[in-house]
């Protein structure tokens, strides 16, 4: 990974055992420290904290390219050849797709692979991949 600023995020879920299935299991993301309400992951090289709680994911939403984007959600930009590996993962375990797996913005700078999915907490996800990174800031 290269030499850049890791972020943290932390996230509520209702259950951890179903968290660690779903980040661990089927995200492919390593387990880091844990208690009894609250665990690590490794997401991709930064930290995500998943933390049981009873308030629900926020599904509160936003217009983006003609479709709804959940306003609350994080993800990860990888390569188009672990875009396409991953997405392979979701659909074989049966995850359900808000945005299904498609190239958004196509012949427009910022042209992108992306797709949108909830954890079984309701936490929206989003997973990207530029043909050409250099593009990822550019309007």
């Amino acid at each position: 990974m290269p030499n850049i600023p890791r972020f943290h995020l932390a996230f509520p879920v209702r259950d951890i055992d179903e968290a660690r299935r779903f980040y661990a299991d089927i995200m492919g993301c390593n387990e880091g420290r844990s208690g009894e309400h609250w665990v690590d992951f490794d997401f991709f090289g930064h930290q995500i904290v998943a933390h049981v709680s009873e308030t629900p994911a926020d599904q509160t939403q936003s217009e983006v390219d003609g479709e709804g984007i959940p306003l609350r959600h994080f993800g990860v930009i990888l390569t188009p050849e672990d875009w396409e590996a991953l997405t392979v993962r979701l659909k074989a375990a049966n995850v359900e797709f808000v945005i299904e797996p498609q190239v958004r913005f196509k012949g427009q700078i910022g042209e992108q692979a992306s797709c949108l999915f909830l954890d079984p907490s309701g936490n929206a996800l989003e997973l990207k991949a530029f043909s050409d990174e250099s593009t990822i800031f550019l309007s």
